[in-house]
């Protein structure tokens, strides 16, 4: 049987999972009447709640006697590190574009990579059937696209196929809104080439996704490069630089079809297959016949660019809403993720209850720390913080984002004003039809921690805005952070009706009636720039003396809560976000406030 591997890059919500969905029905891989869920490749709960695509999945169906191996790869800037793996795993790429967003920043990131390993692609320009589509200018977009990354006149050429995923048909020609995918599944197998390895030399593969099973154990995932490998063969695993770091047998070996894993007795060059057998080896690691000695080159992998700290949770409910709160339970959780996850960098501090936890973003961070308080951990979490670097004169540089902003023409002047304040440099800005313009910055990823949520409020919810990792460049100077004041509770109990009253009048309330409270916990924001000390567990004295009228009831109006991201973005350096499985709480990082002058006046002297 014939063999094609190929990645589907694009943008989130450009339609990739559900045009997978697609091929695997048309294929024949589900049966017609088979029960499937929408989006089967977003199979992760957090995937599907956000509708993003975080982990690459392999996957397989067959057409017409060939064996097409597809990639899902993820399609926000925050999981960069799963796609430049799994480029190396494939021949081909399908470059998957909104017929009305057209190429956006991390279609450009995950194109540029693919195209520097010579891999020539398929444009399918998607939802086709969108009232605002601009199928030419899109079209335009994405040769401009390519030539602005040096792609060669053979990537240039490229094939183009009008689709709509959703509807399941594409076709050579942009006014035909019928037919199947048939098109699509003959230009995989006419300009994808099959993979051009060597069957005959020894065995060898490149280990690109790690996951845990609790049956087997690790299982590596990724291409066989060169020959073929039986079960229960005899293998070793090397290192970057060959050296062998452990030796094993190769206990079970699978395939991919449609979304199953399935056992086979032997693999051969150009297979995607996944290996069990092996407790050591990770990603990026070489498994090989016991007589190779030379490692398979892995893609270099670009750095983290923002950091947080994970500490064991020790604020006075610690333990109550958790099972899992010692510093030893979060290293292991958190190693293991480092493990599989090589675009996060875990350091432990010196004091071992807390851990220095690096990645390419907010978003990736914030998945793993919900990932986890899922799981039943208890953390502290800090404001993330961008790691800077010097460059060869000595000078403080510090990591920037291309910002690509798609917003109404009415708040254009509101985000290029708010971008400023945040260090924004304004690099284009064009009107992109229907109303809206759309505005591109380079501003440092300082900047905009944070701005998503005011971002949102600034443009009633109508906004859309992508980032990317464009550079280490210049360090731009201090940045105003945020400008109000937060309350502050004073002491242990139960939030009262009675006491919230009055206090809703100083500013936001985050806490409602009957809630825990401890000393220290930013219980509200202050409308004034100062933090305050408040007491929220008042009630009303009992006299014997009545009044002519009943009291009033109180009516509170209902209070603020914050998401986790919300949460992460909105705290300030003397800040800590309580993460447990049922409550996000905002606290002060020192809970005594004679800590908290004390340090103050430390960092005021300083």
């Amino acid at each position: 049987m014939s063999l094609r591997n190929i990645a589907i890059i694009a943008h989130v919500d450009h339609g990739k999972t559900t045009l997978v969905d697609q091929l695997f029905r048309q294929s024949g891989t589900f049966r017609d009447n088979q029960r499937v869920e929408e989006r089967a490749m977003d199979s992760n709960d957090l995937e599907k709640e956000r509708g993003i695509t975080i982990l690459a999945k392999p996957t397989s169906v067959e057409w017409e006697g060939t064996r097409i191996n597809i990639v899902d790869t993820p399609g926000h800037a925050d999981f960069g590190g799963e796609v430049e793996r799994i480029l190396s795993m494939v021949d081909g790429v399908i470059l998957l574009v909104d017929s009305s967003e057209g190429a956006m920043p991390q279609t450009k990131f995950v194109t540029g990579k693919a195209l520097k390993l010579g891999l020539r692609p398929i444009v399918v320009v998607n939802k086709i059937d969108r009232p605002d589509e601009r199928i030419q200018e899109v079209l335009d977009e994405v040769f401009d696209l390519f030539v602005s990354l040096d792609a060669t006149d053979e990537q240039l050429d490229f094939p183009v196929l009008y689709a709509s995923g959703r509807n399941g048909y594409a076709n050579e020609n942009p006014d035909l809104r019928e037919g199947t995918l048939t098109p699509l599944f003959q230009k995989i197998v006419e300009h994808v080439p099959p993979p051009a390895l060597e069957v005959d030399a020894p065995f060898s593969f490149l280990v690109t996704l790690l996951d845990r099973d609790n049956f087997l154990g690790r299982i590596l995932t990724g291409r066989v490069q060169s020959g073929t490998v039986k079960v229960n063969q005899a293998i070793h695993a090397l290192d970057m630089d060959g050296k062998v770091i452990e030796t094993g047998r190769a206990s079970k070996i699978m395939t991919f079809q449609g979304l199953d894993r399935v056992p086979t007795d032997e693999a051969s060059a150009g297979d995607i297959i996944s290996i069990a057998g092996l407790t050591v080896a990770t990603v990026s690691n070489t498994i090989a016949d016991t007589s190779v000695t030379e490692a398979i080159q892995a893609q270099p992998i670009d750095p983290p660019t923002l950091s947080m700290r994970f500490s064991v949770n020790d604020s006075p409910m610690a333990g109550r809403e958790g099972t899992k709160v010692t510093s030893r339970m979060i290293r292991d959780r958190l190693e293991r993720e480092a493990e599989s996850n090589v675009a996060i960098k875990v350091t432990e501090s010196e004091d071992k209850d807390s851990f220095e936890v690096a990645g390419r973003g907010e978003l990736q961070l914030g998945v793993l720390i919900e990932t986890m308080r899922r799981e039943g951990f208890e953390l502290g979490i800090s404001r993330p913080r961008v790691l800077y670097r010097e460059d060869e004169n000595g000078n403080r540089t510090e990591p920037y984002e291309t910002v690509v902003i798609d917003v109404d023409d009415e708040h254009s002047g509101t985000v290029v004003e708010k971008m400023a304040l945040r260090k924004g440099e304004m690099t284009d800005m064009r009107p992109s039809g229907g109303g809206k313009t759309r505005i591109t910055f380079s501003a440092p990823s300082r900047g905009l921690i944070g701005y998503h949520g005011e971002f949102l409020s600034d443009t009633r919810g109508t906004g859309i805005m992508n980032r990317l990792f464009e550079k280490y460049g210049p360090y731009r100077g201090p940045i105003e952070g945020r400008k109000n004041g937060v309350l502050i509770s004073n002491g242990n109990g139960e939030a009262v009706a009675y006491a919230l009253g009055p206090l809703e009048e100083r500013g936001i309330l985050f806490v409602s009636p009957g809630e825990a409270l401890y000393e220290g916990m930013i219980i509200g924001e202050n409308a004034k720039p100062e933090d305050l000390e408040v007491n929220p567990m008042k009630s009303k004295q009992l006299t014997n003396f009545r009044s002519t009228g009943k009291d009033d009831a109180i009516r509170l109006t209902p209070p603020k809560i914050m998401t986790l991201e919300q949460a992460i973005a909105y705290i300030d350096d003397d800040e800590m976000v309580e993460v447990t499985p049922k409550n996000i709480r905002i606290r002060k990082a020192l809970l005594d406030p004679h800590e908290r002058k004390k340090a103050s006046r430390k960092k005021e002297a300083a």
